[in-house]
């Protein structure tokens, strides 16, 4: 298997396990057992855990080179963790959703002066193309957007994420994966613990499930900054824009929820989206000489 379809089978295997932490978010959050800010702390104390006993087991190595790239991966990866909660607070899921996976655009945008990355035109089309699936998948035809606080703070989000994915990019020709998550949730619980003073919970089966969010989590970071090792951020961002499409399709049988048409449609469009650009989103290799 070629670098470049591992990469984007890793970022298959991210998608749908953002899309299963996410169902499990909601889940958790929707029976009041923990608020906004203790998910995201448990999202992170968990995910260091996780790592230190990948790092002890042999199962991951630590080897952190770039540190000042891996504390900014940290930071702004709990930057946008809590701000994503905060809008989730605020406006509707669909509506936050939607303009917090504009992400995947930003970092292509910023990826042309940081790297140089510059998309083809299909590679264009295809993360446009996703790009429309997923308004169809989070709006089901009746999302209506304001500009109000809640959609300031998802756009606040969408843009931490464009930096933080470009960082991973960056750090990935001299840091693992498995270093990179694990400083990312060393960064990450600082700027989440003041938003999680509330009562906590004892009882042990939302902890149980909570503790699966965090696996969860711990298994879409991974997969997606080792992915970067492979792949452009342009290619990358047609792939992430599977999450919220993972996302609404397991809701159905997690959450009982129903897809209308536009969401069945939706789904469709972004998958032949990342079909499209999987397929002719590559520059070919030039010709050699002679």
């Amino acid at each position: 298997m070629s670098p470049a379809a591992r990469g984007r089978l890793l970022l298959l295997g991210s998608a749908v396990s953002f899309g299963l932490m996410a169902v499990l978010a909601r889940r958790l959050a929707s029976t009041h057992a923990f608020t906004a800010g203790q998910l995201s702390v448990i999202r992170f104390a968990a995910g260091a855990a996780f790592s230190l006993a990948a790092f002890r087991l042999g199962l991951a190595r630590y080897a952190p080179v770039n540190r000042r790239l891996l504390w900014s991966r940290g930071l702004s990866g709990g930057v946008v963790v809590v701000l994503y909660f905060l809008a989730l607070a605020r406006i509707p899921a669909g509506e936050a959703g939607l303009l917090y996976n504009l992400f995947p655009v930003i970092a292509t945008a910023l990826a042309v002066p940081a790297f140089g990355e510059r998309p083809t035109v299909h590679l264009l089309l295809a993360l446009l193309l996703a790009t429309a699936g997923v308004a169809l998948v989070l709006g089901g035809g009746t999302l209506r957007l304001g500009l109000g606080g809640g959609e300031a703070l998802a756009l606040g989000a969408a843009f931490f994420a464009a930096v933080s994915a470009v960082t991973i990019r960056s750090m990935r020709a001299t840091d693992n994966a498995a270093t990179i998550f694990f400083f990312f949730c060393l960064g990450g619980i600082p700027v989440a613990l003041p938003f999680a003073l509330d009562p906590w919970t004892l009882a042990p089966g939302p902890w149980a499930v909570a503790l699966l969010m965090a696996l969860c989590a711990y298994a879409a970071q991974v997969l997606m900054a080792e992915a970067y090792g492979a792949l452009t951020v342009p290619e990358a961002a047609i792939w992430l824009q599977l999450t919220p499409i993972a996302q609404v399709v397991l809701a159905v049988p997690l959450l009982g929820e129903v897809l209308p048409p536009a969401s069945l449609l939706g789904v469709a469009v972004g998958v032949a989206g990342v079909a499209y650009g999987s397929v002719l989103g590559s520059r070919r290799a030039a010709p050699p000489p002679g």
